[in-house]
């Protein structure tokens, strides 16, 4: 059986991820997969990718993966990371596209009246880079991580759960957005763990042993 089965659906660098779990996990059998029936053999599964939640979502169904992603968010450990967080969501701003409907809520853009740093400075979107990620509540994917470690981002839009529990961390650009959430096998986060030097690449280590 895979260990881990990392979702292609044709978006993103997904060979970065798998370089970085593969670095943190040696003797585990790490796959890159379109395969809707490996993501289903696998022990534990990654959503990530870049791109337009619009192009996203086809690329998903096109590949027939939606199904997959749905049962392996209902039954096993399960990690998304950037879009492969929005996409969990019910509805995104953009493109005005539904998603899987995985998590109750929205993602939408960052407001332009608010992308004002504390010095008055204009803050630009996308919002990328380094920035703090505060955490909510203990989860045993934040062990060994410090709370307001930084980590990488790269996005435009942000998720906004229906239900504020599921938020697992927060971050400040311009106004305090949740850049992680969890709920029972679920973890995800809008920044870029592969891309986050040794914090990211804890969170990953955690993931691998995380026995949801």
């Amino acid at each position: 059986m895979t260990d881990v089965a990392i979702i292609d659906y044709g978006m993103g660098n997904l060979r970065s991820v798998a370089k970085a779990i593969e670095h943190v996990a040696p003797g585990r059998e790490i796959v890159i997969t379109s395969d809707p029936a490996v993501v289903a053999a696998a022990g534990r599964v990654v959503f990530p990718g870049q791109g337009a939640m619009p192009d996203c979502m086809r690329e998903l169904d096109q590949r027939g993966l939606r199904p997959a992603v749905i049962a392996a968010a209902a039954s096993k450990p399960f990690l998304g990371i950037c879009i492969g967080q929005q996409m969990l969501f019910a509805h995104s701003a953009e493109g005005d596209v539904p998603g899987l409907g995985i998590l109750p809520g929205e993602v939408v853009r960052f407001p332009d009246e608010r992308m004002v740093a504390a010095d008055g400075c204009r803050l630009k979107v996308p919002h990328m880079g380094w920035n703090e990620v505060w955490q909510s509540k203990p989860h045993p994917m934040w062990e060994g991580i410090a709370d307001g470690e930084r980590f990488y981002f790269v996005h435009s839009y942000f998720v906004m759960p229906a239900d504020a529990g599921v938020t697992a961390a927060q971050t400040d650009y311009g106004l305090r957005f949740t850049s992680a959430v969890a709920r029972d096998n679920i973890f995800a986060v809008q920044f870029h763990p592969e891309k986050s030097a040794q914090a990211g690449l804890r969170l990953l280590e955690n993931f691998v042993r995380w026995a949801p």
